[in-house]
């Protein structure tokens, strides 16, 4: 973006001193595109204005955001079928532990495939034999709400 620039995609309706400053930072403006609501809210004196000096203001559809990880999230799919716990691909990534959890539940992965930290079977079998949250917990050393977790999954 800057002097270059010919088109920018504005998401308020234009005023005099944001005229200005688009005059300002693009000198070889052509075309400001907005959206139908903003074209609606910005003055006609405005735009005739705009449209004398050679400067093209019309309605464009910028729907949302575009999608910047269609290849991230396939890569993602394949490191976590690989075996990769979502912590260890967050690491190797360096792309937050949200992100990849996001990733991996819009790809449709299925969590259940995946590597568990804890052996819930061992969990259950202890819970059987009658032993309280709390001694499995120390037992198997790992958090009491872990183990409330495991006991209550359905």
């Amino acid at each position: 973006m800057g002097k270059e620039t010919r088109t920018i995609h504005i998401t308020k309706a234009l005023s005099y001193s944001m005229i200005g400053e688009l005059f300002n930072e693009y000198p070889n403006l052509e075309e400001i595109t907005c959206s139908p609501s903003v074209y609606n809210r910005t003055s006609r004196k405005y735009i005739e204005a705009l449209s004398e000096m050679g400067i093209n203001v019309k309605k464009k559809y910028e729907w949302g955001a575009k999608s910047r990880s269609d290849n991230l999230e396939l890569y993602i799919l394949k490191l976590s079928d690989e075996g990769m716990s979502a912590r260890e691909i967050s690491n190797r990534l360096e792309i937050p532990l949200n992100r990849v959890y996001y990733l991996l539940k819009k790809g449709k992965a299925s969590f259940n495939n995946r590597q568990r930290k804890h052996d819930h079977d061992e969990v259950k079998r202890l819970k059987g034999e009658g032993l309280k949250p709390k001694e499995i917990s120390e037992i198997l050393d790992i958090p009491l709400r872990t183990v409330y977790y495991i006991l209550n999954k359905k």
